[in-house]
């Protein structure tokens, strides 16, 4: 606050600083949305690693192409993925002689009167037949246990995951209506299952004692173990597969909204989206325009696999050439934040006594993209002969240079395998890349690199909402946007031999005329020269005539 000086004497006074500093935001966090055996179905899940994986959604699973898909994005470099998880979801009405959908498990834990109604009934957390391994011990050897059995209250629960040996343990636990120990309270935290309100007020029974040294939950529940345990049942996996309806969910913000794709609204960011293994051709061609739509509004990457009618490269030809059925999401707007690419990959499953198999291409692309964002930066077409495919045995469909140069035009980008250099990314073009379009976002890093700054300079601009919109805080927007770009020049994220040929940022009076400051409106301009890759490499070569004489 301003200092009143009263007497003579010196005055310190803090002033604010005009230095904001803006942080680049991740370029290579990847989110993933398909079919697991096990986790949320409603919420997203964010890993750090394939044992996180594995832990919440059940690791490799042959069924599950997004399982395959996030082991390739972290064996080719990834390091950070939103896991979305889709289930087929039951209808209101469905035919009596129709699929069977997925159910989570019931863990019924009897009630101490005897009395059936008054079972406590503990719900896997998701559904899923991997419930049905749940497990659960009561026992009241609790800190306050009264001298008459009929006047205890409280109890201790063991939870047990048979199937991973995870184990909870929740110690003085009650389901006594107002109680600051309630067992709903205490299980808000588990990763195995939810209680119902329903069960408050209901006492379960205690389970056999266990002799020292035994291990409570045995797999053989046979003579000598006693009744230690109670175990799971009605846990489904379900014969129905997810269907485009699954896929889209719901994007509304109200109670139980924000489902399929929509779930990673939930995310604060994420910056290449993969969908291994849709429903179908005509399924996929239902779900890539939002899902398209989703990443343009976050600021996000789409990685597209080819249709499952491209067999071989005249089949993508085909769909390319006029009055083919077209490329994905052709003449779409948001194809400019999509890339596709062909062919699927042969990998060893390890599920099937490692038989090569063909899969989907993206989890190994995005990890090939994250690799690529560490080491040289966004700007850097991830793709060439340091752009290898790890883990990959070959690409499905073997190409030659004039083969791949057919699909080039078309922004196709291929994967091919080379001698000495192995199977690599040998494209970096968006679906708006084809020739004859010449769109400005034509190459993958180039939008990629865009979209970085976009986002970069969205959050980091926050601070200028509300703030007086005159000269200072013009001159800080140009200083702290122009600190911003000035280090990502030095990092030879742009072309050009100086900053001023490199980018401009532009805040003064000149685009901000007094009508938008009337209207709140202060304008920022920002522009770049973004790095294109070298695509074609020509040499031009001479024969000298040596000693002739001009």
């Amino acid at each position: 606050m301003p200092i009143s000086p009263t007497n003579p004497g010196v005055y310190i006074d803090e002033l604010p600083s005009a230095v904001r500093t803006i942080v680049g935001v991740p370029t290579s966090i990847a989110a993933f949305v398909g079919t697991a055996p096990r986790g949320s179905v409603t919420d997203p899940v964010h890993i750090t690693g394939w044992a996180d994986y594995e832990r919440e959604f059940g690791g490799l699973d042959r069924t599950s192409d997004m399982s395959y898909a996030v082991h390739q994005f972290f064996q080719n470099g990834g390091a950070e993925a939103e896991i979305v998880r889709i289930a087929a979801v039951k209808p209101k009405n469905p035919p009596a002689d129709g699929p069977t959908y997925p159910a989570p498990a019931a863990l019924v834990l009897p009630a101490a009167s005897g009395v059936a109604a008054d079972a406590v009934t503990l719900t896997a957390l998701s559904p899923g037949d991997w419930g049905n391994h749940l497990r659960a011990r009561v026992d009241y050897q609790t800190r306050d246990k009264a001298p008459d059995a009929a006047d205890q209250k409280s109890f201790n629960l063991t939870l047990r995951d048979a199937a991973t040996g995870a184990t909870e343990s929740y110690l003085n636990v009650s389901t006594a209506p107002g109680s600051p120990d309630r067992l709903s309270v205490a299980l808000a935290a588990s990763a195995l299952v939810t209680v119902p309100a329903s069960a408050d007020g209901k006492l379960p029974a205690a389970d056999a004692d266990v002799p020292a040294g035994r291990d409570p939950f045995p797999d053989d529940k046979g003579p000598g173990h006693g009744n230690w345990y109670v175990t799971a049942t009605d846990g489904l996996d379900g014969t129905a597969t997810p269907v485009v309806a699954d896929y889209l969910g719901d994007s509304s913000p109200v109670k139980d909204g924000k489902q399929g794709i929509y779930q990673l609204l939930k995310t604060d960011i994420f910056t290449i989206l993969c969908l291994p293994g849709p429903p179908g051709q005509a399924g996929a061609a239902g779900i890539l325009p939002q899902a398209a739509k989703l990443c343009l509004d976050r600021r996000a990457m789409l990685v597209v696999d080819p249709p499952d009618a491209w067999h071989d490269v005249a089949d993508v030809a085909r769909a390319a050439a006029p009055g083919g059925t077209g490329l994905p999401l052709a003449g779409d707007p948001a194809a400019r934040n999509a890339a596709v690419y062909f062919p699927r990959v042969l990998l060893a499953d390890t599920q099937q006594h490692n038989h090569v198999r063909d899969f989907p291409p993206c989890g190994a692309v995005a990890g090939v993209w994250a690799r690529t964002d560490v080491a040289r930066g966004v700007w850097k077409a991830p793709a060439g002969t340091d752009a290898g495919l790890a883990g990959v045995v070959a690409p499905l469909v073997p190409m030659t240079d004039p083969e791949n140069g057919i699909l080039n035009p078309y922004g196709v980008n291929c994967l091919r395998q080379r001698p000495v250099f192995g199977n690599l990314v040998w494209g970096a073009r968006t679906l708006v890349g084809a020739d004859v379009l010449a769109d400005q976002w034509k190459y993958v890093p180039v939008r990629r690199t865009a979209l970085f700054i976009e986002e970069s300079l969205f959050r980091g601009t926050q601070w200028v909402v509300f703030e007086p919109n005159d000269e200072p805080l013009w001159s800080s927007i140009r200083l702290n946007v122009g600190a911003f770009m000035n280090t990502l020049f030095r990092q030879g994220a742009f072309q050009g031999r100086t900053p001023r040929d490199a980018y401009q940022v532009v805040c003064d009076a000149t685009n901000n005329p007094q009508n938008d400051i009337d209207r709140g409106i202060v304008n920022i301009q920002v522009g770049f020269a973004p790095l294109k890759p070298a695509e074609f490499v020509i040499i031009h070569i001479q024969q000298l005539a040596g000693q002739i004489q001009v």
